[in-house]
Protein backbone atom coordinates (compact mmCIF):
# COMPACT_ATOMS: atom_id res chain seq x y z
CA UNK A 1 0.00 0.00 0.00
CA UNK A 2 1.71 3.51 -1.24
CA UNK A 3 1.37 6.42 1.22
CA UNK A 4 0.31 9.73 0.44
CA UNK A 5 0.23 13.17 2.24
CA UNK A 6 -2.42 15.98 1.66
CA UNK A 7 -2.03 19.34 3.89
CA UNK A 8 -6.11 19.21 3.77
CA UNK A 9 -9.17 16.55 2.73
CA UNK A 10 -9.68 16.06 -1.26
CA UNK A 11 -12.51 13.69 -2.62
CA UNK A 12 -11.85 10.51 -1.67
CA UNK A 13 -13.99 6.84 -1.35
CA UNK A 14 -13.95 7.15 2.09
CA UNK A 15 -12.84 9.91 4.45
CA UNK A 16 -11.30 8.19 8.33
CA UNK A 17 -11.38 10.53 11.43
CA UNK A 18 -10.57 9.65 15.21
CA UNK A 19 -12.70 10.42 18.22
CA UNK A 20 -12.24 10.61 21.61
CA UNK A 21 -15.01 9.48 24.16
CA UNK A 22 -17.15 12.12 25.02
CA UNK A 23 -15.66 14.73 22.44
CA UNK A 24 -17.80 16.96 20.79
CA UNK A 25 -15.79 18.14 18.19
CA UNK A 26 -15.16 16.22 15.10
CA UNK A 27 -11.46 17.06 13.64
CA UNK A 28 -10.83 16.78 10.12
CA UNK A 29 -14.04 16.35 8.35
CA UNK A 30 -13.88 19.79 6.49
CA UNK A 31 -16.81 21.45 5.18
CA UNK A 32 -19.85 19.14 5.68
CA UNK A 33 -23.36 20.18 4.01
CA UNK A 34 -26.11 19.83 6.59
CA UNK A 35 -27.45 16.71 5.86
CA UNK A 36 -24.30 14.32 6.10
CA UNK A 37 -22.98 16.85 9.08
CA UNK A 38 -26.43 15.91 10.90
CA UNK A 39 -25.59 11.71 9.77
CA UNK A 40 -22.33 12.41 11.40
CA UNK A 41 -23.24 13.75 14.65
CA UNK A 42 -25.86 10.54 15.02
CA UNK A 43 -22.90 8.16 14.42
CA UNK A 44 -20.81 9.80 17.13
CA UNK A 45 -23.18 9.75 19.58
CA UNK A 46 -24.12 6.30 18.54
CA UNK A 47 -20.73 5.15 18.83
CA UNK A 48 -19.47 7.69 21.61
CA UNK A 49 -15.96 7.10 20.59
CA UNK A 50 -15.29 3.86 22.55
CA UNK A 51 -11.65 2.75 22.07
CA UNK A 52 -12.31 0.63 18.43
CA UNK A 53 -15.75 1.23 17.67
CA UNK A 54 -16.21 1.99 14.10
CA UNK A 55 -19.37 4.46 12.41
CA UNK A 56 -19.77 4.80 8.57
CA UNK A 57 -21.63 7.68 7.12
CA UNK A 58 -22.90 7.53 3.91
CA UNK A 59 -22.16 11.23 2.63
CA UNK A 60 -22.90 13.22 -0.40
CA UNK A 61 -19.31 12.88 -2.09
CA UNK A 62 -17.75 16.09 -0.64
CA UNK A 63 -14.90 15.27 0.68
CA UNK A 64 -15.57 11.55 0.21
CA UNK A 65 -18.31 8.83 -0.45
CA UNK A 66 -18.41 7.50 3.13
CA UNK A 67 -17.40 8.67 6.42
CA UNK A 68 -15.62 6.11 9.12
CA UNK A 69 -15.75 7.64 12.48
CA UNK A 70 -13.28 5.73 14.65
CA UNK A 71 -13.05 5.36 18.52
CA UNK A 72 -10.08 6.68 20.66
CA UNK A 73 -11.43 5.57 23.90
CA UNK A 74 -10.99 7.80 26.95
CA UNK A 75 -8.80 10.78 27.26
CA UNK A 76 -7.03 9.61 30.19
CA UNK A 77 -6.82 5.87 28.91
CA UNK A 78 -4.71 7.24 25.79
CA UNK A 79 -1.00 5.39 25.30
CA UNK A 80 1.02 5.33 22.35
CA UNK A 81 -0.53 2.12 21.26
CA UNK A 82 -3.81 3.87 20.87
CA UNK A 83 -3.67 5.62 17.34
CA UNK A 84 -1.81 2.12 15.99
CA UNK A 85 -4.19 -0.24 17.41
CA UNK A 86 -7.19 1.95 16.19
CA UNK A 87 -5.50 2.41 12.66
CA UNK A 88 -5.50 -1.14 11.91
CA UNK A 89 -9.02 -1.15 12.49
CA UNK A 90 -9.85 1.11 10.05
CA UNK A 91 -7.17 -0.71 7.72
CA UNK A 92 -9.21 -3.41 8.07
CA UNK A 93 -12.64 -1.92 7.82
CA UNK A 94 -11.72 0.12 4.32
CA UNK A 95 -10.48 -3.40 2.96
CA UNK A 96 -13.60 -4.90 3.47
CA UNK A 97 -15.25 -1.97 2.20
CA UNK A 98 -12.96 -2.81 -0.69
CA UNK A 99 -11.96 0.89 -1.34
CA UNK A 100 -8.68 1.49 -3.37
CA UNK A 101 -8.39 4.34 -1.60
CA UNK A 102 -8.94 6.04 1.72
CA UNK A 103 -7.78 9.18 3.76
CA UNK A 104 -7.02 9.66 7.60
CA UNK A 105 -7.37 12.56 9.22
CA UNK A 106 -3.93 12.79 11.53
CA UNK A 107 -5.54 13.87 15.17
CA UNK A 108 -5.09 17.34 16.06
CA UNK A 109 -2.28 17.90 18.78
CA UNK A 110 -4.52 18.74 21.28
CA UNK A 111 -4.57 14.45 21.61
CA UNK A 112 -1.09 14.33 20.58
CA UNK A 113 2.32 14.85 18.79
CA UNK A 114 0.53 15.02 15.03
CA UNK A 115 4.12 13.60 13.71
CA UNK A 116 3.57 10.60 16.49
CA UNK A 117 0.03 10.15 15.33
CA UNK A 118 1.12 9.83 11.88
CA UNK A 119 3.51 6.88 12.55
CA UNK A 120 0.97 5.50 14.43
CA UNK A 121 -1.63 5.38 11.48
CA UNK A 122 1.29 4.25 9.24
CA UNK A 123 2.39 1.27 11.37
CA UNK A 124 -0.87 0.39 12.20
CA UNK A 125 -2.55 0.30 8.82
CA UNK A 126 0.44 -1.17 6.64
CA UNK A 127 0.82 -4.08 9.35
CA UNK A 128 -2.59 -4.87 9.94
CA UNK A 129 -3.22 -5.48 6.32
CA UNK A 130 -0.07 -8.10 5.84
CA UNK A 131 -0.87 -11.43 5.23
CA UNK A 132 1.40 -14.33 4.67
CA UNK A 133 -0.46 -15.55 1.39
CA UNK A 134 3.02 -16.58 -0.98
CA UNK A 135 1.48 -20.21 -0.74
CA UNK A 136 -2.05 -19.31 -1.28
CA UNK A 137 -4.08 -19.33 -4.73
CA UNK A 138 -6.63 -17.08 -3.91
CA UNK A 139 -5.00 -13.61 -2.28
CA UNK A 140 -7.28 -11.12 -0.21
CA UNK A 141 -7.37 -7.83 -1.96
CA UNK A 142 -6.33 -4.61 0.02
CA UNK A 143 -6.58 -0.73 -0.64
CA UNK A 144 -3.91 0.53 -2.85
CA UNK A 145 -3.53 4.05 -1.64
CA UNK A 146 -3.85 5.65 2.06
CA UNK A 147 -3.97 9.63 2.09
CA UNK A 148 -2.83 11.01 5.02
CA UNK A 149 -3.78 14.48 5.93
CA UNK A 150 -1.14 16.04 7.95
CA UNK A 151 -2.08 20.24 7.30
CA UNK A 152 1.59 22.06 7.30
CA UNK A 153 3.42 20.09 9.49
CA UNK A 154 6.75 19.03 8.33
CA UNK A 155 7.63 17.25 11.23
CA UNK A 156 4.70 14.85 10.57
CA UNK A 157 6.27 14.77 6.98
CA UNK A 158 9.33 13.43 7.71
CA UNK A 159 7.89 10.98 10.59
CA UNK A 160 5.86 9.40 7.40
CA UNK A 161 8.55 8.42 5.55
CA UNK A 162 10.20 6.86 8.08
CA UNK A 163 7.49 5.20 9.47
CA UNK A 164 6.74 3.57 6.01
CA UNK A 165 10.70 1.91 6.44
CA UNK A 166 10.09 1.20 9.86
CA UNK A 167 6.69 -0.35 9.01
CA UNK A 168 8.21 -2.28 5.90
CA UNK A 169 10.98 -3.63 8.00
CA UNK A 170 8.77 -5.38 10.18
CA UNK A 171 6.59 -6.82 7.70
CA UNK A 172 10.06 -8.47 5.57
CA UNK A 173 10.95 -9.77 9.40
CA UNK A 174 7.34 -11.26 9.67
CA UNK A 175 7.78 -12.48 5.64
CA UNK A 176 11.08 -14.12 6.24
CA UNK A 177 9.76 -15.63 9.67
CA UNK A 178 6.36 -17.37 8.02
CA UNK A 179 8.15 -18.91 5.54
CA UNK A 180 7.65 -22.74 5.75
CA UNK A 181 11.34 -25.15 6.87
CA UNK A 182 11.32 -26.67 3.30
CA UNK A 183 11.60 -23.37 2.19
CA UNK A 184 13.75 -21.41 4.96
CA UNK A 185 17.26 -23.77 5.10
CA UNK A 186 20.17 -21.87 6.55
CA UNK A 187 21.83 -21.20 2.82
CA UNK A 188 18.29 -20.05 1.69
CA UNK A 189 18.38 -17.52 4.79
CA UNK A 190 21.81 -16.31 3.96
CA UNK A 191 20.61 -16.01 0.03
CA UNK A 192 17.81 -13.56 1.47
CA UNK A 193 20.28 -11.83 3.63
CA UNK A 194 22.37 -11.34 0.43
CA UNK A 195 19.59 -9.52 -1.37
CA UNK A 196 19.43 -6.61 0.98
CA UNK A 197 21.14 -3.82 -0.95
CA UNK A 198 22.67 -0.56 0.38
CA UNK A 199 25.80 0.90 -0.58
CA UNK A 200 27.00 1.14 2.96
CA UNK A 201 25.61 -2.45 3.55
CA UNK A 202 27.73 -5.90 3.20
CA UNK A 203 27.11 -9.29 3.86
CA UNK A 204 29.33 -12.38 4.45
CA UNK A 205 28.46 -15.60 4.94
CA UNK A 206 30.59 -18.58 6.72
CA UNK A 207 29.61 -22.05 5.66
CA UNK A 208 29.96 -25.16 7.78
CA UNK A 209 33.90 -26.61 6.58
CA UNK A 210 34.94 -22.64 7.84
CA UNK A 211 32.98 -22.96 10.98
CA UNK A 212 34.72 -25.94 11.84
CA UNK A 213 38.17 -24.76 11.23
CA UNK A 214 37.59 -21.82 12.98
CA UNK A 215 36.25 -22.99 16.14
CA UNK A 216 32.44 -22.27 16.41
CA UNK A 217 32.09 -25.52 17.85
CA UNK A 218 28.21 -24.34 19.07
CA UNK A 219 26.91 -23.85 15.73
CA UNK A 220 28.55 -26.86 13.85
CA UNK A 221 27.41 -29.24 16.65
CA UNK A 222 23.80 -28.16 16.96
CA UNK A 223 23.22 -28.27 12.72
CA UNK A 224 26.19 -31.56 12.54
CA UNK A 225 22.47 -33.76 12.36
CA UNK A 226 20.79 -31.64 9.33
CA UNK A 227 22.08 -32.50 5.61
CA UNK A 228 20.93 -28.33 5.53
CA UNK A 229 24.77 -27.42 6.90
CA UNK A 230 24.80 -24.41 8.77
CA UNK A 231 25.47 -21.03 8.05
CA UNK A 232 26.59 -17.92 9.55
CA UNK A 233 25.51 -14.39 8.32
CA UNK A 234 26.78 -11.28 8.49
CA UNK A 235 25.83 -7.67 8.07
CA UNK A 236 27.64 -4.92 8.19
CA UNK A 237 26.06 -1.57 7.79
CA UNK A 238 28.43 1.39 7.87
CA UNK A 239 26.72 4.50 8.32
CA UNK A 240 28.36 6.25 11.08
CA UNK A 241 31.98 7.01 10.85
CA UNK A 242 34.70 4.56 10.60
CA UNK A 243 36.13 5.90 14.26
CA UNK A 244 32.58 4.57 15.63
CA UNK A 245 32.42 1.25 17.28
CA UNK A 246 29.46 -0.58 16.33
CA UNK A 247 26.50 -1.80 17.98
CA UNK A 248 26.43 -5.58 16.92
CA UNK A 249 22.83 -7.11 17.23
CA UNK A 250 23.07 -11.07 17.15
CA UNK A 251 19.34 -13.25 15.87
CA UNK A 252 19.07 -17.10 16.89
CA UNK A 253 17.55 -18.42 13.32
CA UNK A 254 16.82 -22.50 14.44
CA UNK A 255 15.18 -22.59 10.47
CA UNK A 256 13.26 -25.81 12.12
CA UNK A 257 13.90 -27.16 15.71
CA UNK A 258 13.02 -30.58 16.15
CA UNK A 259 14.76 -30.82 19.41
CA UNK A 260 17.39 -33.12 18.12
CA UNK A 261 18.21 -36.42 19.67
CA UNK A 262 15.77 -34.29 22.49
CA UNK A 263 13.06 -34.81 19.92
CA UNK A 264 9.87 -32.31 21.08
CA UNK A 265 6.12 -33.85 21.49
CA UNK A 266 4.09 -33.73 18.32
CA UNK A 267 1.86 -31.24 19.58
CA UNK A 268 2.73 -27.87 17.71
CA UNK A 269 5.92 -28.49 16.01
CA UNK A 270 4.95 -27.26 13.11
CA UNK A 271 5.55 -23.66 15.05
CA UNK A 272 9.04 -24.64 15.24
CA UNK A 273 9.71 -22.60 12.19
CA UNK A 274 9.15 -19.83 13.91
CA UNK A 275 12.65 -20.78 16.34
CA UNK A 276 14.25 -18.62 13.73
CA UNK A 277 12.50 -15.33 14.33
CA UNK A 278 15.52 -14.00 16.07
CA UNK A 279 17.44 -14.04 12.90
CA UNK A 280 14.97 -12.49 10.84
CA UNK A 281 14.04 -9.55 13.36
CA UNK A 282 17.97 -8.81 12.65
CA UNK A 283 17.45 -8.64 9.11
CA UNK A 284 14.57 -6.67 9.08
CA UNK A 285 16.51 -4.02 11.76
CA UNK A 286 19.39 -4.07 9.21
CA UNK A 287 17.36 -3.81 6.23
CA UNK A 288 15.28 -0.51 7.78
CA UNK A 289 18.62 1.12 9.29
CA UNK A 290 20.08 0.54 5.30
CA UNK A 291 17.06 2.47 4.45
CA UNK A 292 16.72 4.92 6.47
CA UNK A 293 20.33 5.57 6.38
CA UNK A 294 20.86 5.89 9.89
CA UNK A 295 24.27 7.59 10.89
CA UNK A 296 25.76 4.58 12.85
CA UNK A 297 27.86 1.61 12.21
CA UNK A 298 25.54 -1.53 12.88
CA UNK A 299 26.61 -5.36 12.64
CA UNK A 300 24.01 -8.06 12.26
CA UNK A 301 25.29 -11.57 13.22
CA UNK A 302 22.77 -14.14 12.57
CA UNK A 303 23.72 -17.87 13.28
CA UNK A 304 21.54 -20.21 11.16
CA UNK A 305 21.00 -23.76 11.88
CA UNK A 306 18.27 -26.50 11.42
CA UNK A 307 18.30 -28.56 14.52
CA UNK A 308 17.85 -32.47 13.15
CA UNK A 309 18.29 -36.00 14.73
CA UNK A 310 20.63 -37.56 12.26
CA UNK A 311 24.10 -39.57 12.38
CA UNK A 312 25.60 -36.70 12.58
CA UNK A 313 23.90 -35.30 15.28
CA UNK A 314 25.40 -34.12 18.63
CA UNK A 315 24.04 -35.82 21.56
CA UNK A 316 23.26 -35.66 25.54
CA UNK A 317 26.56 -36.24 27.24
CA UNK A 318 28.63 -34.66 24.30
CA UNK A 319 31.00 -31.85 25.51
CA UNK A 320 31.30 -28.92 23.08
CA UNK A 321 34.03 -26.55 22.90
CA UNK A 322 32.33 -22.83 22.17
CA UNK A 323 34.32 -20.17 20.00
CA UNK A 324 35.61 -18.51 22.99
CA UNK A 325 37.31 -21.34 24.28
CA UNK A 326 35.04 -22.82 26.86
CA UNK A 327 33.61 -26.31 27.37
CA UNK A 328 29.94 -27.11 27.71
CA UNK A 329 28.50 -30.08 28.59
CA UNK A 330 25.46 -30.98 26.75
CA UNK A 331 22.05 -32.10 28.78
CA UNK A 332 19.75 -31.65 26.66
CA UNK A 333 19.81 -30.91 22.55
CA UNK A 334 16.63 -29.07 22.58
CA UNK A 335 18.45 -26.56 24.40
CA UNK A 336 20.62 -25.66 21.59
CA UNK A 337 19.50 -21.96 21.29
CA UNK A 338 22.26 -20.75 23.84
CA UNK A 339 24.87 -22.81 22.34
CA UNK A 340 24.76 -21.05 18.58
CA UNK A 341 24.45 -17.43 20.29
CA UNK A 342 27.31 -18.21 22.35
CA UNK A 343 29.53 -18.27 19.00
CA UNK A 344 28.16 -15.55 17.48
CA UNK A 345 28.38 -13.17 20.76
CA UNK A 346 31.92 -14.37 21.41
CA UNK A 347 32.75 -13.70 17.83
CA UNK A 348 30.96 -10.35 17.52
CA UNK A 349 32.75 -9.01 20.54
CA UNK A 350 36.60 -10.21 19.25
CA UNK A 351 35.91 -9.12 15.63
CA UNK A 352 34.47 -5.67 16.28
CA UNK A 353 35.12 -4.61 19.30
CA UNK A 354 31.06 -2.89 19.79
CA UNK A 355 30.03 -0.22 21.54
CA UNK A 356 27.02 -2.68 22.79
CA UNK A 357 25.86 -5.78 21.53
CA UNK A 358 21.50 -7.07 21.99
CA UNK A 359 20.44 -10.43 20.72
CA UNK A 360 17.69 -11.53 20.21
CA UNK A 361 16.19 -15.44 20.43
CA UNK A 362 13.31 -17.85 20.93
CA UNK A 363 15.44 -19.26 23.74
CA UNK A 364 12.85 -20.72 26.54
CA UNK A 365 9.51 -22.13 27.16
CA UNK A 366 10.20 -20.44 30.30
CA UNK A 367 10.00 -17.39 29.40
CA UNK A 368 6.56 -17.69 28.50
CA UNK A 369 5.32 -19.22 31.53
CA UNK A 370 6.95 -16.39 33.55
CA UNK A 371 5.89 -13.56 31.21
CA UNK A 372 3.07 -14.56 29.10
CA UNK A 373 2.66 -14.07 25.15
CA UNK A 374 2.59 -9.90 25.17
CA UNK A 375 5.78 -9.08 26.70
CA UNK A 376 9.59 -10.20 26.24
CA UNK A 377 11.95 -11.21 28.71
CA UNK A 378 15.07 -8.80 29.46
CA UNK A 379 18.34 -9.79 30.93
CA UNK A 380 21.81 -7.50 30.93
CA UNK A 381 25.17 -6.98 32.67
CA UNK A 382 24.75 -3.24 32.43
CA UNK A 383 22.15 -1.06 33.93
CA UNK A 384 22.66 1.88 31.31
CA UNK A 385 22.01 -0.21 28.34
CA UNK A 386 19.25 -2.12 29.74
CA UNK A 387 17.23 1.56 31.07
CA UNK A 388 17.64 2.60 27.26
CA UNK A 389 15.65 -0.63 25.96
CA UNK A 390 13.42 -0.23 28.55
CA UNK A 391 12.63 3.76 27.08
CA UNK A 392 12.45 2.55 23.70
CA UNK A 393 9.90 -0.22 24.71
CA UNK A 394 7.73 2.15 26.40
CA UNK A 395 7.95 4.20 23.28
CA UNK A 396 7.35 1.47 20.93
CA UNK A 397 5.01 -0.27 22.99
CA UNK A 398 7.15 -3.52 21.98
CA UNK A 399 7.34 -4.49 26.40
CA UNK A 400 10.37 -5.99 27.88
CA UNK A 401 10.76 -6.81 31.35
CA UNK A 402 13.38 -6.98 32.85
CA UNK A 403 14.63 -9.92 34.95
CA UNK A 404 17.87 -10.17 37.45
CA UNK A 405 21.26 -11.91 36.59
CA UNK A 406 23.41 -12.44 39.67
CA UNK A 407 25.92 -15.20 40.94
CA UNK A 408 23.36 -17.34 41.99
CA UNK A 409 22.13 -18.10 38.72
CA UNK A 410 25.38 -17.83 36.90
CA UNK A 411 26.52 -20.58 39.37
CA UNK A 412 22.89 -23.29 38.35
CA UNK A 413 25.23 -23.65 34.84
CA UNK A 414 28.05 -24.92 36.61
CA UNK A 415 29.39 -28.59 35.46
CA UNK A 416 31.38 -30.98 36.93
CA UNK A 417 33.07 -32.10 33.90
CA UNK A 418 33.03 -28.79 31.94
CA UNK A 419 32.95 -25.19 32.31
CA UNK A 420 29.33 -24.78 31.72
CA UNK A 421 26.35 -27.08 30.86
CA UNK A 422 23.27 -26.11 28.33
CA UNK A 423 20.89 -26.89 31.52
CA UNK A 424 20.02 -25.12 34.94
CA UNK A 425 18.55 -27.06 37.97
CA UNK A 426 15.31 -29.18 37.02
CA UNK A 427 12.26 -26.27 35.86
CA UNK A 428 13.78 -23.16 38.05
CA UNK A 429 14.84 -19.81 36.77
CA UNK A 430 14.99 -21.68 33.10
CA UNK A 431 15.04 -18.06 31.06
CA UNK A 432 17.41 -16.27 33.54
CA UNK A 433 19.94 -19.67 33.45
CA UNK A 434 19.64 -19.54 29.58
CA UNK A 435 20.83 -15.83 29.79
CA UNK A 436 23.63 -16.88 32.27
CA UNK A 437 24.97 -19.58 29.36
CA UNK A 438 25.21 -16.40 27.22
CA UNK A 439 26.63 -14.48 29.94
CA UNK A 440 29.94 -16.87 29.72
CA UNK A 441 29.88 -15.60 26.47
CA UNK A 442 30.24 -11.60 27.04
CA UNK A 443 33.29 -10.09 28.26
CA UNK A 444 33.07 -6.79 29.27
CA UNK A 445 30.95 -5.45 26.88
CA UNK A 446 27.29 -3.51 27.62
CA UNK A 447 25.16 -6.57 26.65
CA UNK A 448 21.33 -6.94 26.30
CA UNK A 449 19.76 -10.51 25.87
CA UNK A 450 15.95 -10.53 24.84
CA UNK A 451 14.34 -13.93 25.01
CA UNK A 452 11.17 -13.11 22.41
CA UNK A 453 9.53 -17.07 22.67
CA UNK A 454 6.56 -15.49 23.95
CA UNK A 455 6.04 -12.60 21.52
CA UNK A 456 7.90 -13.78 18.32
CA UNK A 457 4.58 -15.37 16.87
CA UNK A 458 0.98 -14.80 17.91
CA UNK A 459 -0.10 -17.45 20.15
CA UNK A 460 -3.50 -18.64 21.88
CA UNK A 461 -3.02 -16.38 24.94
CA UNK A 462 -1.89 -13.51 22.91
CA UNK A 463 -3.51 -10.28 23.58
CA UNK A 464 -5.50 -9.87 19.56
CA UNK A 465 -3.67 -6.06 18.34
CA UNK A 466 -5.12 -5.73 14.60
CA UNK A 467 -1.25 -4.50 13.29
CA UNK A 468 -0.06 -8.09 14.35
CA UNK A 469 -2.14 -10.90 11.93
CA UNK A 470 -2.09 -14.30 12.94
CA UNK A 471 1.78 -15.62 12.35
CA UNK A 472 4.96 -14.05 13.13
CA UNK A 473 5.19 -10.89 14.81
CA UNK A 474 8.30 -8.88 13.87
CA UNK A 475 8.98 -7.92 17.59
CA UNK A 476 11.92 -6.26 18.37
CA UNK A 477 12.53 -4.48 14.76
CA UNK A 478 10.53 -1.51 15.57
CA UNK A 479 11.92 -1.38 19.43
CA UNK A 480 15.78 -1.22 18.50
CA UNK A 481 15.48 0.97 15.70
CA UNK A 482 13.92 3.03 17.72
CA UNK A 483 16.63 2.56 20.38
CA UNK A 484 19.57 3.19 17.75
CA UNK A 485 17.88 6.83 16.12
CA UNK A 486 18.07 7.30 20.01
Amino acid sequence: MKIRTAVAAKNTQLLCVFIQEKAEKISGLGRLDARTLAAVRQARDDMGGRLGAVGIVHACGRPARRILLAGLGKKSELTGDTVRFVSGIVAQRAAELETKEFTVAVPPGSVQDPAASASQIIEGAKMSLYRFDRFKAEKKGAPDVMTLVIGRSKKALSAVRAAEIVSDGVIFAKSVANMPPNECTPARLADIARKIKSPKLRCRVIARDELKRRGFGGITAVGGGSRNEPRLIILEYSGGVKSQRPTVLVGKAVTFDTGGISIKPRERMEEMKFDKCGGCTVLGIIKAASEMRLQANIVGIIPAVENMPGGGAYRPGDIIKLYNGKTAEILNTDAEGRLILADALAYGEERYSPRAMIDFATLTGACIVALGTNVAGMVSNNDRLAARVSESSARTTEEVWRLPLNPDYMAMIKSDVADMKNMGIGTAAGTISAAAFLRNAVADTPWVHIDIAGVAWTQASTKKKPYNPNGATGFGVRLILDYLQS
